[in-house]
Parts: C-alpha cells; sequence; structure tokens
C-alpha cells in the first residue's frame, strides 16, 4: 500500500542552520500518527514542510503519490492538505464565522454542510459565531483554529501542538475531537507535548531529535518504551 504521505531524506535549512538533516517518514491513510520531540527538534519545522510553508533545501516529500515540495501553500492545500499551526493564530478582528469562511477560500464560499460539520463537533464555536474571534478564550481559540482547518476539506489534517496551554479538562475534550476527526475519515499528522494523550490516540509515533528521526515504531511500544517514558511522560527509566 502505498502512503498518504511520504517524506523522504528532507532536509530544511534556515540560513546556516540545518533544522532538519534527512528526516522520512509515512502516515497511511487513515492513521494517526504522534510526532515527538523535544522543543528545537524539529516537528513544527516538518508540518511547515509538508505544508509548503517552508522549502526543502533537498529530500522529496509526496501526499497520495503526487510530489508536493516545491509546491505553494495554497496549492497543497488545495491537493487536500490542511494545517492548523502552534499558537493557533486566528484572525482576532474577524468573528469566528469570518474565520471559519477563510479556511473555506478554496471552494470560494461557505458551504453550509462543512459549518454544520465544524459546529456539531465544537457547539461552543455555534454560540460564538458572531464573536471576534480575539476575545475568546484560548481553548475556544484552539477549536476555531481546527474547525478552520476542517473546513477546506481536508484528506490530511496537520495539528501542531492542540492542546498547548490549555487546561486539563480542555486537553481531554480536544484529544476526544480529534478521535472523532479521524473516524470520520480525516488522517492526522499531530505534534504534541503532551506525549501520553498524543500516543493513547495514535496508531504510530516518530521520535525526533535535532533534526533526525531516532524512533519510529507504534504508538503503544512508544509508550512503554523506558527511553520515551523518561524523556516524555515524567516517569522515570526502567
Amino acid at each position: 500500500m502505498t502512503a498518504l504521505l511520504t517524506l523522504s531524506d528532507v532536509v530544511v535549512r534556515y540560513g546556516a542552520i540545518t533544522a532538519l538533516k534527512g528526516v522520512s517518514l509515512e502516515v497511511e491513510a487513515g492513521e494517526i500518527v504522534a510526532l515527538l520531540g523535544a522543543n528545537g527538534a524539529g516537528k513544527t519545522t516538518t508540518l511547515r514542510a509538508v505544508s509548503g510553508q517552508l522549502r526543502c533545501y533537498s529530500g522529496a516529500i509526496a501526499f497520495d503519490g503526487q510530489r508536493v515540495d516545491g509546491m505553494a501553500a495554497h496549492d497543497v492545500v488545495g491537493l487536500g492538505i490542511a494545517h492548523a499551526p502552534e499558537g493557533r493564530r486566528v484572525f482576532p478582528r474577524m468573528s469566528v464565522l469570518e474565520n471559519l469562511a477563510m479556511g473555506s477560500y478554496r471552494f470560494r464560499r461557505t458551504r453550509q454542510e462543512d459549518l454544520e460539520r465544524v459546529f456539531t463537533l465544537f457547539p461552543r464555536l455555534q454560540e460564538r459565531r458572531g464573536q471576534d474571534a480575539g476575545t475568546l478564550s484560548g481553548g475556544e481559540q484552539q477549536m476555531l483554529a481546527i474547525g478552520r482547518a476542517l473546513m477546506a476539506r481536508p484528506r490530511l489534517l496537520l495539528l501542531d501542538e492542540p492542546s498547548m496551554g490549555l487546561a486539563p479538562m480542555l486537553v481531554q475534550q480536544i484529544f476526544q475531537i480529534i478521535g472523532e476527526i479521524n473516524a470520520q475519515g480525516t488522517t492526522v499528522l499531530l505534534v504534541e507535548q503532551n506525549a501520553a494523550q498524543a500516543l493513547a490516540l495514535a496508531q504510530r509515533g516518530y521520535v525526533l531529535e535535532t533534526g533526525t528521526v531516532v524512533m519510529a515504531v507504534d504508538a503503544a511500544a512508544l509508550l512503554v518504551n523506558p527511553r520515551i517514558k523518561a524523556a516524555y511522560l515524567g516517569e522515570g527509566a526502567a
């Protein structure tokens, strides 16, 4: 089976700094794949390279068998990849509805069925639909960032730190919704500092260290790996 997303020896540089040093990974259709690593490991850079926000210095990125490295970001969205970035990046002076409409720009109009899907997943957004995004709570802004990405009807959803800064109860809710999105048929590549939650949800995981993949294995195996437990789960190595 051909993977939906394939990165092959991807190198990304910021000037003289090499952020990704030959990263290779695969995401199969229907999976949730977790990408773990410390700050500065290259996780966000990987997502930005996939979504066309960063150019590869070398290597290749393919989506459904088609090369996407070198494509403009809006063309990548058109193929079916949407990115909910770290920090939410909502448009603060635009309403919730206007933010969601920005996610559906590739269709040149907002589709009612897409709005209904987002409002079913995030009822709070329907309650706040006319409210400026900048006045929402952090959790509501995260819901809006994910909802805006879903308006593009992605086949692959890139999520960068969706639980960052949220209260524990909201973290549980966000991860439950990510599971529902996946169950509805959307493949997910998830960057997340909350390794325990991410690995409990994902089928497979990759661990990045200083721009290099150092581990790639089933999520269940990562959960019990002593090195992972010590580094990311707050448990001493056995």
